[in-house]
């Protein structure tokens, strides 16, 4: 499996592109913004692109959706709960004073246990809110796809529109369970593991908490 990413836009904001060697099929993580080079690079990987997958609606995470798709007619996956946070990207967008091209609505959605495949890979959904009522993970065997729960030293915001800092909380005690080996890739800013994490964050090394036990 490859897993390559490009950083987009005015929030640099990681999309990813995950690859199966063997047949070249593909999916997109969050695709935040700058379609066209987003396109150039499915062309440049000569991958057979067969999804969209969001982690979460906000603006910075969905907005080279609609240009993606006037070339390629492939699903778009997001939580039902983060639907209104999608519809609202525009109205976030404008509020920035950032264009935006506004993506059609999801095609299907993303749940708790759902198990998705990119070739021969598998990823599971983790629904983990708290930076939006919808975010979720792509866990894999030994990756994470993470959108904005966890950062390099760091994690997602909870002073947005509808986050939730206990909920974000519960779900950054739920990592606990995952193997240190797991490379994290973030929404924003490097990738990192769990163990470095563990070892550094302070939010998963129980020094600083959203909310007390």
């Amino acid at each position: 499996m490859i897993i390559a990413a490009r950083t987009v836009g005015p929030f640099e904001e990681n999309c990813y592109l995950v690859v199966d060697e063997e047949s070249r099929e593909a999916v997109l993580v969050d695709p935040g913004a700058e379609p066209d080079q987003l396109l150039q690079w499915l062309a440049d990987e000569s991958v057979v692109l067969r999804g969209i997958w969001c982690t979460h609606g906000h603006l910075d995470h969905i907005g080279g959706i609609a240009g993606i798709l006037r070339v390629h007619e492939v699903p778009v996956l997001l939580h039902p709960l983060d639907a209104p946070v999608y519809a609202y990207a525009p109205r976030a967008a404008a509020g920035y004073g950032i264009p935006f091209d506004v993506p059609p609505p999801p095609t299907g959605t993303l749940s708790e246990g759902q198990v998705l495949t990119v070739g021969r890979h598998r990823f599971t959904v983790w629904h983990v809110p708290g930076h939006s009522p919808g975010h979720v993970l792509f866990v894999g065997d030994e990756v994470i796809l993470g959108g904005d729960l966890l950062f390099a030293g760091s994690i997602g915001r909870v002073d947005l529109p509808a986050s939730d800092p206990a909920a974000m909380q519960r779900s950054l005690d739920r990592l606990a369970s995952l193997p240190d080996a797991l490379q994290v890739f973030p929404g924003h800013g490097p990738s990192t593991t769990l163990a470095v994490e563990r070892a550094t964050n302070p939010f998963l090394r129980g020094v600083a908490r959203l909310v007390t036990r």
